[in-house]
C-alpha cells in the first residue's frame, strides 16, 4: 500500500487563455476543475494504474464538499478528516505558448487537534513496510516542525517515508532522515543555498542531502529528466515530451510512477524509467490530469549512461531564498 499524506489539498482550477495581459478583461475557455494537492495527485495517478493506494487529507468548508466529491466520482481511495475553515482553491492559468501562471490560495489553519485528528487517520491506515508519502505545502499554523515529527512517528510505525516538498518544510524533513526525497531542481537549490547549472552540480547537492540520513534523492530535471542519488552509482534518465500541455502535476506522476516501480520490487534503474514514462505523460496531458497506462507506456523516455556531467542544464536556477537556511555539508566530488 502507498498511502499519501496531503495537509493542504485544494480544487485546482485550470483556465487556458491565448495571453495573459494585466489590467485587462480576459477570455478563457470553459475551466476544468480537479481534484488537487501533490498527495492526492500522487494517488490519483496510482490508482489510474491499479496500484493500491490511499490518499488522507483534511477537508473544510463547501469546497471541501466540493474536493469530496470529485474525488468520489474520480473513484479516488480516499480517508477524508473534517476540519475547521475553508479548503482552498488553487487557480492555473495556461497560455497560448504554454506559460503556466499559478495562483495558490493559502488554505485553512489546522488547529492542533484538526492536526493530531489528521495524523491518527494516517497511522491507522499504514502497516509495517507501506510507504507513506507527505507531499505538497503546509497550511498556515502547521510548520517543519510538524511535518517532521510526522515523519519521525510514521518511520516508528514501520513506513517507508517519502517527502515532496519545498523551503523550510522540506528542510525540516530532510532533518527527520525520511528514505526519498523528491525535490525539483529549484527546491534542491534552495536548500543547499547555491545554484545547480549542471549534473554535476545536482549530484553533488543531493550527495549532501543524504549526508542528513535521507537514503536516496530523485531529482525531477524538468526538460532535462530526472537523476536518482542514492547508495550505488547516480542514476541519469532523459525524456521527450513533443507537446508539453501542461506540468502541474508531473511531478507527483514523477514520484508516483517512481514508488510504484520500486514496490513491485524492480531494480533502481528501471523504476526511474517508469518514473520518468509517468512524468513524460503527465506533462503531455491537460490541465492536472494524470497519465493513462496506455500514456505512460508509449512515453519516449531512456538511461543515459555516459552523461555529460558539466554541459548546463535547460534554465537558470534562482538564487536561495532568504527564508530558508542552507544545509551545510562536505561536497562529494565526482
Amino acid at each position: 500500500m502507498i498511502v499519501s499524506l496531503t495537509l493542504n489539498p485544494s480544487l485546482d482550477r485550470t483556465l487556458e487563455l491565448p495571453q495573459l495581459r494585466r489590467g485587462e478583461v480576459l477570455r478563457t475557455a470553459a475551466p476544468v476543475v480537479e481534484p488537487g494537492g501533490k498527495g492526492v495527485n500522487v494517488v490519483r495517478a496510482l490508482a489510474a494504474h491499479g496500484v493500491p493506494a490511499l490518499a488522507v487529507l483534511p477537508v473544510a468548508g463547501p469546497e471541501g464538499e466540493e474536493l469530496a466529491r470529485l474525488l468520489a466520482e474520480s473513484e479516488v481511495p480516499v480517508r477524508l478528516v473534517p476540519v475547521s475553515g475553508r479548503s482552498r482553491t488553487n487557480t492555473t492559468l495556461i497560455e497560448a505558448d504554454g506559460t503556466v501562471t499559478k495562483l495558490n490560495e493559502p488554505g485553512p489553519e489546522l488547529t492542533a487537534a484538526d492536526l493530531e485528528a489528521v495524523v491518527d487517520v494516517l497511522l491507522g491506515a499504514v502497516r509495517a513496510g507501506d510507504w507513506v508519502v507527505l507531499s505538497g505545502s503546509l497550511p498556515p499554523a502547521v510548520d517543519g516542525l510538524d511535518l517532521a515529527g510526522i515523519i519521525r512517528r510514521a518511520t516508528a510505525h514501520g513506513a517507508l517515508v517519502a517527502v515532496d516538498s519545498s523551503d523550510a518544510a522540506l528542510e525540516a524533513a530532510v532533518a527527520a532522515a525520511p528514505r526519498i526525497v523528491k525535490p525539483n531542481r529549484e527546491e534542491l537549490s534552495a536548500l543547499v543555498g547555491e545554484p545547480l547549472d549542471t549534473l554535476r552540480a545536482v549530484i553533488a547537492a543531493a550527495d549532501r542531502v543524504r549526508e542528513s540520513g535521507v537514503e536516496r534523492v530523485l531529482v525531477s530535471l524538468g526538460a532535462d529528466g530526472a537523476v536518482l542519488v542514492g547508495p550505488g552509482e547516480p542514476i541519469v534518465g532523459a525524456c521527450s515530451v513533443e507537446t508539453v500541455r501542461s506540468a502541474v502535476g508531473a511531478g507527483d506522476c514523477l514520484l508516483a510512477g517512481y514508488l510504484a516501480a520500486v514496490s513491485r520490487g524492480v531494480d533502481e534503474s528501471a523504476a526511474l524509467l517508469e518514473a520518468l514514462s509517468w512524468g513524460a505523460a503527465a506533462a503531455a496531458t491537460p490541465a492536472s490530469g494524470v497519465p493513462t497506462p496506455e500514456a505512460t507506456a508509449s512515453a519516449d523516455v531512456r538511461l543515459v549512461w555516459r552523461p555529460d556531467l558539466d554541459r548546463p542544464l535547460a534554465a537558470a536556477t534562482p538564487p536561495n531564498p532568504p527564508h530558508t537556511t542552507p544545509i551545510r555539508h562536505r561536497t562529494k566530488e565526482y
